[in-house]
């Protein structure tokens, strides 16, 4: 299979699209053309490698890593990813747990198959490919832990100083000495567009032969849309009914991946976006103009995201304002509801939730009482609420236990470099000034 530029550059491998990261007209690969599947097609997939195996295996075609599938897989889905129940009180109701991996939160799926699918393509490279990753709290420690001491790869962790939770900045530059951890006077857009201006750089991005992590990355992608898939055909299978998803937004890449899904004809029902006060989505949806602007500081600090890069891939596979909001919803969810659903969450389901997830738990009791009704609902878990202790504890009046991943990873010295937010401060911060 080949992928286009969002923009127009292109055919280009799977391979160079993942080595890449972005292209080199600016814009976010997507491929020629999604391949579409029947949930027959999954009869004999019986667990989430066996799932992504079938869904992926269109991609791979033509791609050097094709007949190394399989053990990528296996390398990438080595925890669980549960979709438990919820009391609803009407139609089913569940949360998909996406934070079980070795940084308890959604983003070490994504993280981990890149870094699988890259460390193979660069195991023979005489330099070192260097990763690029802006992050609004749990990306850059993903991939930091995805690409921690593998031969070949270097990682470069962009974080805003003083934006992130005290877990996750430890946890952002805690790693070997392959990755260099840099925390920019600024906001997570600050970091996302130093990236993009350094990837742009001739003199170096050849030097250092830059490639991205972020979701911008369609190798971060693919493997989201395999949970997506694997929790649908569970229900669908056992209820005949296909679920919508509420989830929650920031960059958008996570939510493109349930579109791509459903856009697979995947039996994936209405997608909702959860965002938080950074509405430049939901001002989209009501204005029909794209307004990106600074992002707001607030409680689901990953989510912080004015400029959400992945519209771009939306409005190309899906289609502009108006035909966006016929295919999806959006709710901005201020602080103080996020701090309400919160502790709600914790008398309603007896388990504390993230800020991040609580978006979506607070999306979902605000559904139209016809819609809701009218569907059954997974709502996606993004992090674990260990990681946001100094907001999540004081809401629900206890202590929130350390998930064992997340106690091994706080154990490690941390070190991180202050810098500037121009590319001046990141080429020398770097070794490229």
């Amino acid at each position: 299979m080949q992928f286009f530029s969002t923009r127009g550059d292109g055919p280009v491998s799977l391979d160079e699209a993942m080595r890449k990261g972005i292209a080199d007209d600016g814009g976010l690969f997507m491929p020629q053309q999604l391949p579409s599947f029947d949930a027959a097609d999954f009869d004999d997939a019986d667990s989430i490698p066996r799932v992504a195996e079938v869904l992926l295996r269109p991609f791979f075609v033509g791609s050097s890593l094709e007949d190394q599938l399989e053990a990528i897989l296996a390398e990438t889905f080595s925890f669980p990813i549960p979709a438990t129940p919820l009391p609803s009180g009407g139609r089913e109701l569940a949360l998909l747990e996406l934070y079980h991996g070795p940084t308890a939160a959604f983003k070490d799926v994504g993280a981990g198959f890149l870094a699988a699918c890259l460390s193979r393509l660069e195991s023979r490279k005489d330099s070192p490919l260097t990763i690029l990753v802006a992050t609004s709290g749990d990306t850059g420690g993903a991939v930091a832990a995805a690409f921690d001491a593998r031969a070949g790869m270097r990682v470069v962790v962009l974080f805003p100083d003083g934006r992130v939770s005290d877990r996750q900045a430890h946890q952002l530059s805690c790693w070997s000495d392959n990755v260099v951890s840099l925390k920019v006077q600024g906001s997570f857009d600050d970091c996302q567009a130093l990236v993009k201006a350094a990837m742009a750089d001739p003199g170096l991005s050849s030097m250092h032969r830059f490639s991205s992590a972020n979701s911008i990355n369609i190798g971060r992608l693919l493997p989201q849309c395999t949970y997506y898939a694997d929790a649908s055909l569970r229900h669908y299978r056992r209820t005949g009914n296909k679920p919508g998803f509420i989830i929650p937004s920031g960059n958008l890449g996570n939510a493109f991946a349930c579109i791509m899904a459903r856009e697979m004809n995947l039996p994936i029902g209405p997608i909702i976006l959860a965002t938080n006060a950074n509405r430049t989505i939901a001002d989209y949806f009501e204005t029909l103009e794209w307004l990106p602007r600074a992002s707001l500081r607030t409680l689901a600090s990953a989510m912080d995201v004015g400029d959400p890069s992945n519209m771009e891939r939306l409005r190309k596979l899906v289609g502009d304002a108006v035909v966006l909001r016929e295919r999806l919803g959006v709710l901005s969810v201020s602080d103080a509801e996020i701090e309400a659903s919160i502790r709600r969450d914790f008398k309603d389901f007896g388990f504390a939730t993230c800020p991040h997830t609580a978006t979506a738990t607070h999306t979902w009791r605000q559904l139209d009482e016809d819609l809701a009704a009218a569907h059954d609902w997974i709502l996606v878990g993004t992090a674990h609420p260990a990681k946001f202790e100094t907001i999540v504890e004081p809401v629900i009046g206890e202590i929130v236990p350390l998930p064992p991943e997340l106690e091994e990873i706080l154990a490690r010295p941390a070190h991180a470099i202050t810098i500037k937010p121009d590319l001046e401060s990141l080429a020398a911060a770097i070794g490229g000034a």
